[in-house]
């Protein structure tokens, strides 16, 4: 099993493989995560993203899929684009959705030869899910993720949430799951 790191930051600025985008489903861009990740990225993320709209997501990438783009002027080598669920359209929040996000970057990171990768806090914020809420679910994703796969080659997985209060849900979850 690797390494979960929870470090408060701005998630462009991780040196790691592969970044994960808390992507909306027409993978054009949009606020917070998504849009400081195009921003930083520069142009050929979005224009990866609307070859992938034009091939192979032609009605948008469905929540709880994953797919990846170049990194663009990040340092990372990949962007993942996961499509988290907004807790509202679904009577338990989309749990199940939730865990396929981190599950998918996961699988999609083995397959890439990633051996870093870095999550923003999915869901939380404008889709709804609070981070106390989400952190332990995303946590327990990674966790199984190793657990079933003992041949992955991801080393580390760093969880960097914007805000104070998200970066503690994120470090409670964690030192929970450590301690059961």
């Amino acid at each position: 099993m690797g390494q979960i790191e929870i470090v408060l930051g701005d998630i462009t600025h991780q040196r790691v493989d592969a970044i994960v985008n808390a992507a909306n489903s027409t993978l054009l861009g949009g606020g917070g995560v998504d849009g400081a990740i195009h921003a930083g990225g520069g142009p050929d993320i979005l224009d990866a993203c609307k070859l992938l709209r034009e091939t192979k997501y032609l009605r948008g990438l469905p929540t709880g899929d994953v797919a990846a783009t170049t990194a663009g002027r990040l340092s990372a080598k990949f962007v993942l684009h996961a499509v988290g669920p907004k807790q509202w359209e679904y009577p338990d929040g989309g749990v199940g959705l939730l865990r396929a996000c981190h599950l998918n970057a996961m699988s999609l990171a083995d397959d890439l030869g990633c051996r870093s990768i870095a999550f923003p806090a999915i869901s939380c914020g404008v889709y709804g899910w609070k981070a106390a809420a989400a952190a332990p679910i995303a946590i327990d994703a990674v966790r199984g993720y190793w657990a079933s796969h003992p041949d992955s080659i991801i080393e580390t997985v760093r969880f960097v949430p914007y805000t104070d209060d998200d970066h503690r849900a994120f470090a409670k979850a964690l030192t929970a799951a450590e301690s059961a």
